[in-house]
């Protein structure tokens, strides 16, 4: 096979080629030159970061016959033979395939025997955390005390697997995710040598996407070079990488601060169309809102961004948004993203969301409005003409401060928000029965996907986030998470039209809705039952007095207001 992959072709020869682990590098570098080589270390960090790559470098390094030396020559007979395999001194074990203790003994029967090539026999073994425990036992004492021309190096993408008895046998290097930037500088200078054409843009997204591994991003940039025809665009980029474009979030996101429902589902389902995976969509929106936040909380901090590019429609809408408004969209689409997890339907929760962002700060100022304004400006106008009368009666000398008071008082009462119908409630509560209540649970699943089917998204939403609490045969009560979500409802005749005929064909009875926001159901339920205890006591307490002679007689004596009956 002629091709090689560009990990494979640019992987590092050299220290100075393993980018960003300096704190590492410089380290081994120093010690190289001091001679104080370790026998046991442990290379540990997320994938593609280099700790594979650093191993056969520091084999290469103390083999070298220039030795003692920072950097290998990688002309030697033993940087060359080292570099293709062909030194049988420097062994490369996939712990992986090769995690029982028999493979282990046999490393330990043979590491006794010297080098036959070079001066020092390495052991590079990686994934060492995949090892069995009985593995892991059989090569502690070989690991704590190995003969002088042996040195272990371990590499793992999970350290807290390995036992510590292990860990404390070792020197520890921690490979850090590599930056964004560093990924970016890499690939250019590879395509430059490559003599490819690519745009900057392209190469920031495909570093975005790598996560701080340079093999992915090496990886990621094959297959756009492949993808494309002579320049690797923003297009060939999102296309590989299978992520959301900058611009396609900004437009969402616009279309979420306006509150427009429709463009945002229309947006989403173009986007969806396209053959983008819902899952990789919600991550990259979380991101988009983290990053926002990270850049209004600390603008100067360009590298802690994820994903996205400071372009100037992302500086205008974080500019636009709230920190308050941003928290509770990042709520939301991580409540959705862990929903979407265990259903099979995931676009459902998807488009649930964008209509629940679409209507979040809609509703609540719409919702305030309907219900505050005119009685506001009522209370304005009687204010003011009392105001009026108050500067004539103030010339007689006559007070009228407890008046102004109360309407005050009324004015702030009238602010509240919604309140849930009592009597209706209570009613429905007295003549609810478990039977009406399951039979329309058993239906309500069947009742929301029908919503679906029928394009009925918007009814569906609102629904998303409440549940029927008790049912009468003619009354159904429906508790909402959100008392906006219950205002909007009631207040939407089209809805309460919708639902009530959906039911009526699942179940054959045409309730009458009555909806209750989470916090009031649970006062109003309390009282009920309370009441219902009461009023129990009181026919029982009735019941005794009528029929027992002896309670008859201590009421005569002592008076009704001191006796008290104990069954």
């Amino acid at each position: 096979m002629n091709y090689q992959a560009l990990y494979r072709v640019w992987r590092p020869q050299q220290f100075i080629d393993v980018v960003g682990q300096e704190h590492v590098t410089k380290t081994l570098q120093n010690a190289l030159l001091q001679q104080k080589i370790s026998h046991a270390y442990l290379f540990s960090g997320p994938r593609g970061t280099g700790k594979t790559s650093a191993a056969k470098i520091l084999a290469k390094a103390v083999n070298c016959e220039r030795a003692p030396i920072g950097e290998p020559c990688n002309e030697c007979d033993a940087c060359r033979g080292i570099t293709d395999g062909t030194i049988p001194d420097v062994i490369e074990i996939d712990a992986a395939s090769n995690n029982g203790v028999e493979e282990i003994r046999d490393i330990r029967d043979k590491v006794k025997f010297a080098p036959s090539s070079v001066p020092y026999k390495v052991y590079i073994i990686d994934e060492v955390h995949m090892l069995s425990i009985g593995a892991f036992n059989a090569l502690l004492k070989t690991l704590e005390e190995p003969p002088k021309h042996v040195i272990f190096i371990l590499a793992t993408t999970e350290p807290h697997k390995i036992p510590l008895t292990i860990i404390s046998r070792c020197q520890r290097f921690d490979f850090r995710r590599i930056t964004s930037q560093a990924i970016v500088n890499r690939m250019r200078l590879i395509m430059d040598e490559s003599a490819i054409s690519c745009e900057e843009k392209a190469l920031q997204m495909i570093a975005r996407a790598a996560d701080g591994g340079m093999r992915d991003a090496l990886s990621l940039l094959d297959q756009a070079i492949s993808y494309s025809n002579e320049v690797v665009t923003v297009e060939d980029a999102l296309t590989v990488t299978g992520a959301v474009s900058q611009n396609f979030l900004n437009t969402l996101s616009k279309a979420i601060l306006d509150g427009d429902t429709v463009r945002g589902l229309q947006s989403l389902d173009e986007l969806l169309l396209a053959g983008k995976d819902s899952n990789r969509f919600i991550e990259d929106f979380i991101f988009f809102y983290r990053d926002m936040l990270l850049y209004k909380t600390a603008p100067r901090l360009e590298e802690s961004l994820e994903r996205v590019l400071l372009d100037d429609d992302f500086k205008d809408l974080a500019e636009t948004y709230t920190h308050e408004q941003i928290y509770e969209l990042i709520r939301v689409l991580n409540k959705t993203q862990q929903d979407m997890r265990w259903t099979n339907h995931p676009r459902i929760f998807l488009e649930v969301a964008i209509v629940n962002l679409c209507q979040l700060e809609t509703a609540t100022s719409s919702g305030q409005a309907q219900v505050s304004i005119p009685e506001i400006q009522s209370l304005l106008d009687k204010i003011t003409s009392l105001e009026q009368e108050v500067s004539n009666l103030k010339q007689n000398g006559v007070s009228v401060a407890v008046e102004t008071q109360t309407i005050q008082k009324k004015a702030r009462t009238n602010r509240k928000g919604f309140q849930a119908p009592l009597g209706k409630i209570t009613e429905t509560l007295k003549n609810a029965t478990k039977q009406e209540l399951q039979k329309v649970k058993s239906n309500w699943g069947a009742m929301l996907n029908t919503l679906v089917q029928n394009q009925m998204r918007s009814q569906a939403a609102l629904l998303n986030e409440a549940e029927p609490v008790a049912a009468s045969s003619d009354s159904l009560i429906i508790k909402f998470k959100y008392e906006i979500h219950c205002q909007m409802a009631l207040d939407n005749g089209k809805f309460i039209e919708t639902i009530t005929n959906s039911l009526y064909q699942l179940t054959g009875t045409r309730y009458n809705l009555l909806g209750v926001p989470e916090e009031q159901w649970l006062t109003i339920r309390e009282d009920f039952l309370n009441s219902s205890h009461h009023a129990e006591s009181d026919e029982e307490d009735e019941e005794i007095r009528q029929d027992n002679p002896v309670v008859l007689e201590a009421i005569k004596l002592f008076g009704e207001e001191l006796l008290e009956v104990k069954d």
